[in-house]
């Protein structure tokens, strides 16, 4: 979710298209069914790549298990994308020009995704963001149109703002401080449907006491923090990173800052809570799945195989990541090819009510699920389910 390079050099696109144009729009042939996985491996963000890597592998061995599709295995070809928006348009180029993948599950990242979506859309490639929340991941900016070849299995920013915001006024608060990752689009665009969502409810123009600033990277917020307890907020909103937010959280109560923290779904890591350790106890976040509300048979299965695969919990991200590769499953089933990626995308972009492990799904007009949001807090250091909201 780092800020995404505005201009891809006119020698990296060059060298793209030109690798890609041969494959653009025919059809791929093969003995297995590749799909590649653009994932954050390394890097400050490898715990997501790691965590959707698990998934995509467990549905992958039970689908082969079983046969595969129409009498072909599915093989999965992982790029390491190193958690940065250059090295995911080079793992994508990699992924369509190279391994001739028929689609794509990841980045996670925002700034990634959009980043690489200029390589699938010209290879006509379809690809799935687990993670991915920013509303430009599916919709070009500067066009204002709809990417033919972006999807995603997770809400969008907008929804998961405002849907805080709408927490922090159903509980009473009044005044909220707001810390954004400014060289994060993920966290900026979060901060910003929050801000302007919390002023519409309260009616208060200086509801918002502060909107502070830092970088990604950054382990000293004793500045920020200091005006902040100056200013007495009832909340903070915090959204970023799952280390930074932790630290910011953590020095806060060192501070003796006692105000409600809140934050968004990249929260909901286990170095979260390694990180933060007793200090984050108490703190919100909007995220995608919990147990409590799984309500599919898909969502059951998917459960009780992860638990005896992994021997532990999945978390709202390994959820999405698995809801991916069963859009991409569905497409390919659907289309009655495995080998023509344009019928493939046509299929996906008429899901409709289909049985995922975060609910049943419907893809909109923009390639996003229509789907609600969990609220979880953190008690005795596990994340533990607290409310849920509806999609609007």
């Amino acid at each position: 979710m780092k800020r995404v390079s505005k201009v891809l050099t006119a020698l990296v696109l060059g060298t793209v298209l030109a690798g890609l144009a041969a494959g653009c729009g025919g059809e791929k042939k093969a003995d297995t069914i590749k799909v590649g996985a653009n994932l954050e491996m390394t890097g400050g963000s490898a715990s997501y790549g790691i965590s959707s890597k698990n998934a995509i592998e467990l549905a992958f061995k039970e689908i082969n298990e079983k046969g595969g599709i129409n009498g072909k295995q599915l093989e999965l070809v992982v790029a390491d994308n190193k958690s940065e928006a250059a090295e995911a348009t080079n793992a994508m180029q990699k992924l369509v020009s190279q391994d001739n993948v028929v689609a794509v599950i990841g980045p996670n990242l925002s700034s990634s995704v959009i980043a690489a979506s200029a390589i699938n859309n010209s290879a006509k490639v379809l690809d799935i963001a687990p993670m991915a929340t920013n509303p430009y991941v599916t919709v070009d900016q500067a066009s204002g149109k709809t990417k033919d070849f972006n999807y995603r299995t997770c809400f969008i920013d907008p929804f998961q703002g405002k849907v805080m915001a709408e927490y922090a006024h159903q509980n009473g608060f009044k005044k909220v401080a707001i810390v954004q990752e400014v060289s994060n689009d993920y966290s900026v665009g979060l901060a910003k449907f929050f801000r302007e969502e919390f002023v519409k409810l309260t009616g208060d123009e200086n509801s918002i006491v502060d909107v502070a600033n830092y970088q990604t990277g950054d382990k000293d917020f004793t500045a920020i923090l200091t005006n902040i307890k100056a200013l007495n907020p009832d909340a903070v909103f915090a959204p970023g990173n799952f280390t930074e937010s932790a630290l910011l959280v953590k020095q806060a109560r060192q501070l003796g800052i006692d105000a409600q923290f809140m934050g968004g779904d990249t929260w909901e890591t286990q170095e979260f809570i390694d990180v933060g350790g007793k200090d984050v106890e108490g703190v919100a976040l909007s995220t995608a799945f919990d147990r409590e509300k799984a309500s599919t048979e898909e969502a059951k299965k998917f459960l009780d195989a992860y638990t005896k695969e992994y021997n532990g919990e999945p978390s709202a991200l390994t959820a999405m990541a698995y809801d991916a590769y069963l859009i991409a499953v569905s497409g390919i089933e659907k289309a009655g090819t495995a080998t023509d990626t344009v019928k493939i995308r046509d299929a996906i972009a008429a899901t409709k009510d289909l049985e995922c492990v975060t609910g049943m799904t419907t893809l909109d007009e923009n390639g996003d699920p229509i789907k609600g949001v969990v609220i979880k807090t953190v008690k005795d250091g596990k994340f533990t389910f607290k409310d849920y909201v509806e999609a609007k």
